[in-house]
């Protein structure tokens, strides 16, 4: 399993993107229209972790991991097949792959595919 794109949503970007910089070396971008304007830094093994701030009022801050899948389609039967519920159907995000949302145990999980 490997970690495509690690979304942080929070009312606190800067901050949040700051404590990354200084306890983990990295760099975040600008912030990036296709992705909600998070800004992003590169993970360790190719991945992104974007920091954004809640897209509507009702958006609660959340940590969702995006898995990446050979199959995004397959990939969503069998995540519902096994109890989860969709919470967003697979979408293309130009450039950067496709990603859906499925809610299960309590928590946001992703899945995307390049």
């Amino acid at each position: 399993m490997k970690i495509q794109y690690l979304e942080i949503v929070t009312k606190e970007v800067d901050a949040v993107c700051a404590a990354y910089s200084a306890s983990h070396h990295v760099k975040f971008g600008d912030p990036d229209p296709g992705l909600g304007n998070a800004r992003t830094a590169v993970l360790a093994d190719g991945g992104l972790v974007g920091v954004r701030a809640p897209l509507r009022a009702t958006e609660e801050p959340v940590v969702r991991p995006y898995w990446l899948v050979d199959d995004i389609g397959a990939a969503v039967t069998a995540a519902i097949e096994a109890g989860g519920r969709l919470a967003h159907e697979p979408m293309e995000i130009p450039g950067h792959g496709k990603f859906a949302i499925y809610l299960q145990g309590g928590n946001d999980h992703g899945l995307w595919e390049l």
